[in-house]
């Protein structure tokens, strides 16, 4: 039976210290590792088991980070900013590669963590490819009133002991860090137009058929706007969370894409 070598990792960035966290797969070949992206409220312990099952598929190692505010990263002290997209490829992410020294790599993002990895593969000619996971493209209907409508559900008594269990006392900060910004009068001329015409490495967006907090439009958007080659994948069934509501279907997807690049 094969094995999978985990390794924990802190490390140094603008404003704190986050937490990393590695997958080796006993089979692991000489390609370059993948890094998870996470969502707005998400860390590296709620992806759960999809990290080693995505690097036994994949052959390859998997690193998943907790975002700075997030799961066992430093606390942050005010709300980000409207640009906060951006400057997790521009001060954050650097130091996640010269930390892990990353001279190629492949990211997934889930979410939000899709839309900072089309910034990140924008800057970075490093970037060998992109799976984008449910990700946002611009700022819909459906995701406003999306997230408004899960705003409401925290309210209710006991919800946040939910975030509390992933992220601890910073639980009120990472649901305000979503709620408040995408809800605010500032970010809703967000765009991932401009940067999507930047990226050069190929890119595949997979989304629900029922994703509640985006339409079709945005695997649509991210795979026609490219500047790479761009393709999109849209699954039955399947809300938005892809690679928990449809793993193997998922996890399919991502080796066929990523087998067909050199």
């Amino acid at each position: 039976m094969s094995s999978t070598k985990v390794e924990e990792f802190r490390v140094d960035v603008p404003g704190g210290c986050v937490y990393a966290k590695k997958w080796t797969p006993e089979s692991e070949s000489t390609k370059s590792s993948l890094i998870l992206l996470h969502d707005s409220l998400g860390s590296v312990d709620l992806w759960r088991d999809f990290p080693a099952t995505l690097a036994e598929h994949l052959s390859r190692s998997i690193v998943a980070y907790d975002r700075l505010g997030f799961g066992q990263s430093d606390a942050r002290g005010g709300l980000p900013s409207d640009e906060f997209i951006e400057e997790e490829a521009t001060s954050y992410f650097p130091a996640i590669k010269e930390r892990l020294s990353l001279q190629g790599y492949v990211l997934l993002g889930h979410s939000v963590g899709g839309s900072m990895a089309i910034n990140i593969a924008a800057r970075d000619p490093d970037c060998q490819a992109v799976v984008t996971l449910s990700a946002q493209a611009f700022v819909e209907d459906l995701t406003i009133k999306g997230i408004r409508e899960a705003k409401q559900m925290f309210e209710r008594p006991g919800q946040l002991e939910r975030l509390e269990k992933w992220h601890g006392p910073k639980a009120k900060w990472v649901l305000h860090a979503w709620t408040e910004v995408w809800l605010s009068a500032g970010f809703e001329k967000w765009s991932l137009g401009p940067t999507l015409e930047c990226v050069r490495c190929p890119v595949l967006a997979i989304h629900g058929e029922n994703d509640e907090y985006g339409s079709a439009a945005f695997p649509r958007f991210i795979a026609e706007k490219t500047g790479g080659r761009g393709s999109m994948l849209l699954i039955k069934n399947c809300g938005h969370m892809p690679h928990k509501e449809k793993p193997q279907e998922t996890i399919d997807a991502v080796k066929e894409f990523l087998t067909a690049i050199p």
